[in-house]
């Protein structure tokens, strides 16, 4: 893990198409600002790890429902 120091306004660089930059800093929270390309998904941990929960569920019921309508045949 890189781990960096920045100050308001300043940025940093992932890759060419990616730049975060410190907007905010706030007792313990930080605001930071994501530029990216539109094809570039940007979601915060817990969000990600929702929608993969969430994926996972429906790809099993729906394994389930396939099996359950095959053997019903």
């Amino acid at each position: 893990m890189l781990i960096l120091s920045r100050k308001i306004d300043e940025k940093i660089k992932i890759g060419n198409d990616i730049t975060l930059t410190i907007i905010e800093v706030k007792g313990e929270q930080v605001k930071i600002g994501v530029e990216a390309p539109k094809n570039v998904k940007v979601y915060r941990q817990e969000v990600l790890e929702a929608i993969q929960k969430e994926n996972k569920a429906a790809a099993s019921s729906s394994s389930e429902e396939k099996l359950a309508t095959l053997l019903s045949r």
